[in-house]
């Protein structure tokens, strides 16, 4: 073990403690929310806070349904260096007129509330226990996918990624930059203007991924988002296509790229791993099933394939007070398929079917370390609403929605004025049975998804507040808090 990995693991340590002698007066859960882009984060966490916070129709979380659930309020994060998660934005795009969907995840973001219940055991009675704070941590999956680097090397990095560039799915996206590594020789002289030119060539690659569906499954994650880190060393490198054995010499451009590599992780992914995901407590991923599927064979490779690496990135298990000091563990993990308001009730089983059969080994190995994981499909916000339409003599079961402007299904372009009634398809019984599916997005997908506006919300009666609709909401808050609130 490295000093530094022990320095670390010291800090952790002593962190950890901390929090655990403060959450014997005051408990409190560390809940992190994560998908990749376009799964809805932003939604799912203002729905979430707004639901609770205006008392919302809840009828499976325990709390609620109960009566035991008294208030819920926010109050001010406990992280002085994390930005505040901005729920009153976020809620007044969703309520606007017309509502808007709020702009998604790029940066970590926080967020407290605080639970009032009633308790059920005697000595949570007697001592008073009657209060959880729920400090809700909102960080881009993509930042998740890069923590598998902290164990591998450049040279392993490198071969991987040059491979996953040749599949046939990415193999016209990544021309550009195959042709510009075709011309370099990784034992040349290193060059700085070579190293931007290759990286700016390899981030442009990444951004090709995530617009055509693959949702940018390619680590390095702050490529695509770099904040103030924007054209520093340690977001300028890329993969080389490199030689077989041997070794660098120290001025070479491979050389210098391995440096960049390691400077990535080092100010990049352990502070991330060792500040904000190492402390949580509890995990809910985010997964945007409905686009991998509708983008077709290639892309629901990719979605499985980074649904693996982030399960891989948990510490699954069920903890104990002495864990809880030395070394916290996720004890349970959510995998929620968003965006289930897209399809009629009636394929909702076979969504979450799908998900948790891409999941099915990363799942068994959480389950067997002790960690509890559920799949759910659902909406943080309902956009559509369930009826049938007659086609040819058939009655289908459709959504009904306001398609976004720009939109398109079967030829059709959909301006975003009007309502229309949608047979978005089925998925199949057996979630084994995906290899009807088209290898790339064509109009015999079986299934049609298109993105929807937000709906018009409304009171739901004299003196009480708007609430926002979901699906299954209340199911994923009681997988999550439920057993903390008894």
């Amino acid at each position: 073990m490295k000093a530094s990995d022990l320095t670390g693991l010291t800090v952790e340590t002593l962190r950890n403690a901390k929090t655990f002698a403060r959450s014997l007066a005051h408990p409190a859960l560390r809940l992190g929310v994560t998908g990749l882009s376009r799964a809805g984060k932003t939604v799912f966490i203002t729905s979430l806070i707004h639901n609770l916070l205006t008392g919302g129709r809840l009828p499976f979380f325990d709390p609620a349904a109960q009566g035991r659930l008294r208030r819920a309020y926010l109050e001010p994060q406990p992280d002085y260096d994390v930005p505040r998660f901005d729920y009153e934005r976020h809620l007044g795009d969703l309520l606007a007129s017309p509502p808007r969907w709020p702009q998604s995840t790029r940066q970590l973001s926080q967020l407290r509330l605080t639970l009032e219940f009633e308790p059920q055991g005697l000595l949570d009675r007697a001592f008073g226990r009657n209060k959880l704070h729920v400090d809700i941590v909102d960080y881009p999956g993509e930042w998740l996918l890069d923590l598998p680097l902290l164990n591998q090397s450049y040279a392993a990095w490198s071969a991987r990624e040059m491979e996953m560039s040749r599949e046939a799915g990415r193999k016209a996206l990544a021309a550009e930059w195959h042709k510009q590594l075709a011309g370099l020789d990784p034992l040349a002289e290193e060059d700085e203007r070579t190293a931007r030119k290759v990286s700016e060539s390899f981030t442009a690659y990444l951004r090709k991924c995530r617009e055509q569906g693959g949702a940018a499954v390619v680590p390095p994650g702050r490529f695509l988002m770099p904040g103030e880190l924007e054209g520093s060393p340690a977001l300028t490198f890329s993969p080389l296509d490199l030689p077989a054995g041997g070794t660098a010499p120290g001025r070479s451009l491979q050389a210098m790229m391995e440096r960049r590599f390691e400077a990535y992780k080092s100010h990049i992914v352990k502070p991330f791993f060792r500040n904000h995901f190492a402390r949580l407590d509890r995990q809910i991923v985010l997964v945007d099933a409905l686009g991998a599927l509708n983008g077709g064979a290639d892309t629901l490779r990719d979605l499985e394939r980074s649904l693996a690496d982030i399960l891989k990135c948990f510490r699954p298990g069920a903890n104990s007070w002495l864990s809880s000091i030395l070394y916290r563990r996720i004890d349970r993990i959510l995998f929620a398929a968003t965006k289930a308001d897209h399809l009629h009730h009636s394929s909702h089983d076979r969504l979450e079917a799908i998900v948790a059969k891409l999941m099915h080994e990363a799942i068994e190995r959480a389950e067997f370390a002790g960690a509890t994981v559920d799949v759910v499909a659902l909406a943080g916000v309902r956009a559509t609403r369930e009826g049938e339409a007659r086609v040819d003599n058939e009655t289908l079961p459709c959504i009904f929605g306001y398609p976004l402007a720009g939109e398109e299904i079967d030829g059709r372009t959909f301006d975003g004025t009007q309502e229309y009634g949608i047979f978005p398809g089925n998925l199949p019984e057996d979630p084994n049975d995906l290899a009807h599916l088209s290898g790339t997005k064509s109009n015999d997908s079986q299934i049609q998804v298109v993105r929807f506006r937000p709906p018009e919300t409304r009171p739901a009666g004299k003196g009480k507040p708007v609430s926002l609709p979901h699906i299954r909401l209340d199911r994923a808050l009681n997988f999550l808090l439920g057993d903390r609130l008894k």
